[in-house]
């Protein structure tokens, strides 16, 4: 699970948990200019053969805690429970999208696009 924090500049996702482990992450910081889009996706790609790991945790269809290679680009993932599920679409930075669990998709999409519109 992640928790956001919006700041005027940035958008910090701190893992939560033992997702940290899992994950090889504590935390990412992502400058709000960087991020394109945010929005909740109920079933993502977490099945056999659906990106490469390139350091984390993957039980596939279960869990999914880490950086991934898929379609070409790298992916952050944190994901036990699909149905909470947002993803962030970035530029200019390592990850392509951070696909993440939070406690409420839709708050915290809508949080996010607000930031986006200042």
């Amino acid at each position: 699970m992640v928790e956001i924090t919006i700041t005027p500049d940035d958008i910090l996702f701190e893992v939560r948990g033992w997702d940290k482990v899992w994950s090889l992450r504590s935390q990412l910081t992502i400058p709000l200019a960087h991020v394109k889009d945010a929005h909740t996706d109920s079933e993502p790609a977490m099945g056999w053969f659906q990106g490469l790991k390139v350091s984390g945790t993957d039980v596939p269809n279960l869990f999914r805690a880490g950086t991934f290679y898929q379609h070409g680009e790298l992916v952050f993932w944190d994901v036990h429970h699909p149905e909470k599920t947002i993803v962030i679409e970035l530029e200019h930075e390592r990850y392509k999208r951070l696909i993440v669990e939070v406690d409420d998709p839709a708050g915290e999409v809508k949080k996010i696009k607000a930031a986006l519109k200042r």
